[in-house]
């Protein structure tokens, strides 16, 4: 198989336009910017780019350093800019719902999504979902974009669940410190332990089977640090300026 081609997979070629279809009803009802648009744009755009392109073709036959970047597509980029995507009346009108704001509520939505990633890493899942590419792989796909959706949902929107900007900083905070483990451990134990990748008959790029765990490992925790930081940057900064104001206020209520 030529580890460079592009291959036909209904997470992208079906599920996809189906998301974009329901995103333009719910726009024409709820408008948004056009940079929300973009946004959700953008997570579509990646959505296809690692279900139908050599990426999907080297992470599922190749490379556990590409599988792992689907997987970060997957459970973190493209879930953090739909939600992004979505107009905040859209949002509250969703939230309206018993189950949205059941399932959106942080005390619900990180342990869920930390649980599933640690899940779906473990070595024997891995490889069994790896290697049932048409049943458990996709269940492990959806998995990862749904419980992402749910994870960024309070951090980006106000509805159902709004939340303090120092609470959503914390919030992004324990996500990060808590989920990224996954990838040290990767780069740092001494064997590769996915016997997928490990009895793998091509190599690509030169990477051994530890290398290229290594390397992923490495990459998946860069990306958090760098995704994660960038979030709760944000939100720190708008938790400082919140309370640079109300102290300002504070003053210019005393007596003079």
């Amino acid at each position: 198989m030529d580890p460079y081609a592009w291959t036909w997979n209904p997470e992208a070629l079906l599920v996809v336009p189906l998301l974009v279809a329901a995103y333009a009803v719910g726009v024409r009802r709820f408008p948004a910017p056009r940079w929300r648009i973009a946004c959700f744009a953008v997570g579509m755009v990646l959505l296809v780019a690692v279900g139908v392109t050599p990426i999907h073709t080297l992470g599922m036959h190749y490379l556990l350093t590409v599988h792992l970047l689907q997987n970060v597509v997957l459970a973190e980029w493209a879930p953090l800019l739909v939600v992004l995507g979505i107009p905040p009346a859209a949002a509250a009108a969703l939230g309206r719902r018993t189950t949205v704001r059941a399932l959106t509520h942080p005390a619900f939505a990180l342990p869920l999504w930390l649980v599933n990633y640690m899940l779906w890493h473990l070595p024997w899942l891995y490889d069994t979902a790896l290697e049932n590419p048409g049943t458990l792989l996709h269940l492990e796909h959806a998995c990862y974009f749904v419980t992402g959706v749910l994870m960024w949902w309070s951090v980006i929107q106000d509805a159902p669940h709004e939340l303090a900007p120092g609470t959503r900083a914390g919030y992004v905070f324990a996500a990060f410190v808590l989920g990224s483990p996954i990838g040290l451990v990767m780069a740092l134990v001494p064997d590769a332990i996915y016997d997928f990748y490990v009895e793998a008959h091509h190599r690509v790029w030169g990477l051994t089977p530890l290398q290229d765990q290594q390397l992923g490992g490495i990459l998946m925790a860069v990306e958090q640090a760098i995704v994660f930081f960038a979030v709760f940057a944000y939100w720190f900064l708008r938790f400082i300026a919140d309370e640079e104001e109300r102290e300002d206020l504070e003053h210019a209520g005393e007596p003079t």
